[in-house]
């Protein structure tokens, strides 16, 4: 059986592309990895893109003759390929809740995404958030909470054991730690959690190895 495909951008600015690759690479799902450089003016890198998906963004996974783009279609994708693997919890209530969850941060906290854009190279350090930032990162240390509290005594995760919903919420984790958000014990011990995974350590390894200087990600916010 052909290996699947994993079309990435960067890894030092790539949120997006961190979630499907993290729930293929945490779960020891074979996979070949092409990382397109991203906002990079060349042509060659934007027909790169195009030949793996119409729509022109990253992440895309080919398998075979399928393609599956954006990242939680990716994930729902692999949950299907590889039910072993688990990334939807078995209980209806709490598979129900992880979708929920997965789905506001598909679609969500975009004062958060704009103010902390995801940055690897970025020093730590804090800066001065908004009402509506510091709502969002309100609400995920809630979602945190609730995930742990109701689903999560079979394991360190949100759900107990790795799943979609800790995929989704890992640059979460980056930013946090990156902007030196200030969190409650619970939402530390998650984030410790999710640092100590090699998988987690790989990407940010990668990220941090990564020389491309995207200027407008580094001059203001980004939604990367």
């Amino acid at each position: 059986m052909a290996a699947l495909k994993l079309a990435i951008g960067n890894k030092n600015y790539s949120s997006w592309s961190m979630r499907p690759w993290l729930a293929l690479r945490a779960n020891d799902i074979p996979f070949v990895e092409t990382v397109i450089p991203l906002y990079t003016e060349d042509p060659a890198d934007k027909e790169q893109i195009l030949s793996f998906s119409r729509a022109g963004k990253v992440p895309v996974l080919v398998d075979g003759d399928i393609t599956v783009w954006d990242s939680l279609s990716i994930i729902e994708y692999i949950a299907e390929r590889y039910p072993e693997v688990k990334l939807w919890p078995d209980d209806l209530a709490a598979r129900a809740f992880a979708r929920s969850v997965c789905a506001e941060m598909h679609s969500g906290f975009m004062a958060l995404r704009n103010e902390c854009g995801m940055n690897l190279h970025r020093p730590v350090g804090a800066l001065t958030l908004s009402a509506d930032a510091k709502a969002n990162v309100a609400r995920v240390q809630e979602i945190w909470r609730a995930c742990r509290t109701r689903y999560g005594a079979g394991g360190p995760f949100l759900f107990g054991r790795f799943g979609a919903a800790d995929a989704m919420y890992a640059p979460v984790v980056h930013r946090f730690r990156t902007y030196a958000i200030e969190v409650t014990p619970e939402t530390k011990a998650y984030m410790d959690t999710m640092m100590a995974m090699p998988a987690f350590q790989e990407w940010t390894r990668d990220g941090l190895a990564e020389t491309l200087v995207i200027e407008k990600f580094e001059t203001a916010p980004s939604r990367a």
